[in-house]
């Protein structure tokens, strides 16, 4: 649907321009020519022809069309800001006003226009010629400081907009699932090219907010226009081993709370999480007195970033916590980290206190709590870092065992009895890779039928229809991915909610730009971490 929208916008902007050229005695027909339409244009406004070059780069042929269209409204006397508002956010009507509005009459070229007055602004200035100058002001082309600031606001946002979606954006690192490589209070720029530039689904939204407005529970975005998924690229370039940003799968429904009872659900939790964790009752989060349920477009989810630990096609298995790719076991990450339970004597307890384990490489966010009394705490840390522990007097360190099977695990199904340390194994869904699909199995790819690829699925008298028809086999229309954090048991990721869609992908992290002690400034254990300002974000070792 989408792509006959954007069709008929371009087809009304060429009639458009074939109504202007028809004015300036242009022949018409060559409106309709993709590359020679556009050097009659930029003639026609003042613009060097070469720049039609820059219409096939994407993002920056944006700037240049906005350009256009403002030095268009120009060249027929349509000097002010509101005007150049319109040329611009109502483009392709704009010019079929111009062009087939009897009252609107071509001038001469804008841009030639603006370079002589900027050029007779600069002589003016230059000699103090006062009179000159006051005769300057009168010029359509002159424009007072608060219009100069205005249109720099103006183009500032547009242009960090534009950068954000397509091209580079910077992120926090909130939690402390991939600590041991990038830590809570760590800064990010992400590459959002590197993995492909992903098309907004929801392109209606305020400038430079995600899905929030900031002290509101109103969404930052209208809904209004919705496209499907495209990208210029591809998302194959993503590698195993690699840091990965992504939407959380699992993010298409939020809860917001209404009453006090809940406010730790507020922008925290999604409604599988509640749900399947047993944390609130399905009756109850669909009760409108209790909670809003919030549905939300794949690219208004919330960003997460984990390590890609298997692509399409590949088995994925752990044992006894040991990640096996295709019966491999793979390289783990430097210093990823696990639970341990920390016990000491009476007379070691304070070194299991806060100052102690911070002198030992530990922050708080590595310190989970304590079981019967602080002398015994769950502790994330590396193994190196264990075995340095273990060895001091009156202290004894054993890692914890996460083998035991929970309801909150993927794919929550009882026929499944995996846990974080031992889990699968399982096929990574490929792109075009048929499988053969039951009452048994439907739970590992149910959400990838019905949510991810929108299909209509049902079970009837024990008999799966897709679409209203039955199946036992199903063909995947998209690549899928298996994300975990460096913190291994620490970490929610694909463990528990599964696979993450190739449309999800947002992009690479390229270097911390700043980082912060437990991710505060001032007060205890605070400060900058300066070793790793511009480090990479990329090679974690």
């Amino acid at each position: 649907m989408e792509w006959i929208l954007f069709l008929i916008l371009i087809i009304v902007g060429h009639i458009g321009l074939f109504g202007i050229f028809k004015k300036v005695d242009i022949p018409a027909w060559k409106a309709f020519v993709p590359v020679l339409g556009k050097m009659e244009w930029m003639k026609l406004v003042g613009h060097p022809t070469w720049r039609v070059a820059l219409l096939f780069i994407p993002i920056v042929n944006f700037f240049i069309y906005a350009g256009l269209f403002v030095s268009t409204s120009n060249s027929f006397r349509r000097y002010a800001f509101w005007e150049h508002l319109l040329a611009v956010v109502f483009a392709p009507f704009y010019l079929c006003f111009l062009g087939f509005s009897k009252d609107e009459k071509f001038n001469a070229p804008a841009v030639t226009e603006m370079n002589a007055f900027k050029e007779e602004a600069k002589e003016a200035m230059k000699s103090e010629n006062k009179r000159k100058i006051e005769k300057l002001k009168q010029s359509p082309y002159f424009k007072s400081g608060g219009r100069e600031w205005a249109e720099a606001i103006i183009f500032a946002v547009f242009a960090a907009t534009f950068i954000r979606m397509f091209l580079i954006e910077a992120y926090q690192i909130p939690t402390s699932s991939m600590e041991g490589s990038l830590m809570t209070g760590d800064f990010l720029f992400v590459s959002k090219a590197s993995y492909g530039m992903r098309m907004p689904n929801t392109p209606m939204q305020l400038p430079l907010l995600h899905n929030r407005i900031p002290s509101s529970e109103s969404e930052s975005y209208l809904r209004w226009i919705e496209w499907s998924y495209n990208r210029i690229g591809s998302t194959k370039n993503v590698k195993r081993n690699d840091p990965v940003v992504f939407n959380f799968p699992e993010g298409d429904t939020i809860v917001l709370h209404k009453t006090d009872l809940y406010a730790h659900t507020k922008g925290r939790y999604d409604y599988g999480h509640l749900l399947y964790g047993n944390r609130i009752p399905r009756e109850k989060l669909h009760d409108p007195k209790l909670f809003e349920l919030v549905s939300r477009p794949v690219d208004r989810r919330d960003h997460y970033i984990k390590r890609c630990l298997a692509i399409p096609g590949d088995k994925f298995q752990i044992k006894a916590g040991q990640v096996y790719i295709n019966d491999k076991a793979v390289e783990n990450p430097a210093n990823m980290q696990w639970q341990y339970f920390v016990t000491a004597t009476s007379e070691a307890s304070n070194l299991l206190s806060v100052d102690k384990l911070y002198e030992m490489g530990v922050n708080e966010q590595e310190i989970l709590g304590y079981l019967e009394s602080p002398q015994q705490k769950i502790i994330s840390m590396s193994e190196d870092k264990a075995k340095k522990m273990n060895a001091l007097p009156g202290i004894t360190v054993q890692r914890r065992d996460r083998s035991e099977a929970t309801d909150d695990i993927f794919p929550r199904d009882s026929n499944y009895d995996w846990s974080l340390d031992e889990f699968g194994p399982v096929v990574i869904p490929a792109k075009g890779a048929t499988v053969e699909i039951n009452t048994e199995n439907l739970s590992i790819y149910r959400r990838i039928i019905d949510v991810y690829e929108d299909n209509d699925l049902e079970v009837k008298n024990g008999v799966i229809h897709i679409n209203g028809s039955p199946a036992d086999k199903y063909t995947f229309e998209m690549d899928y991915y298996w994300m975990m954090g460096d913190n291994r048991h620490n970490s929610e990721d694909s463990r528990y909610w599964g696979f993450v869609p190739e449309d999800h992908i947002v992009g690479k992290p390229l270097f911390i730009w700043f980082s912060l002690k437990n991710n505060r400034l001032f007060g205890g254990q605070s400060g900058v971490r300066w070793k790793r300002l511009f480090s990479s974000a990329y090679k974690f070792d």
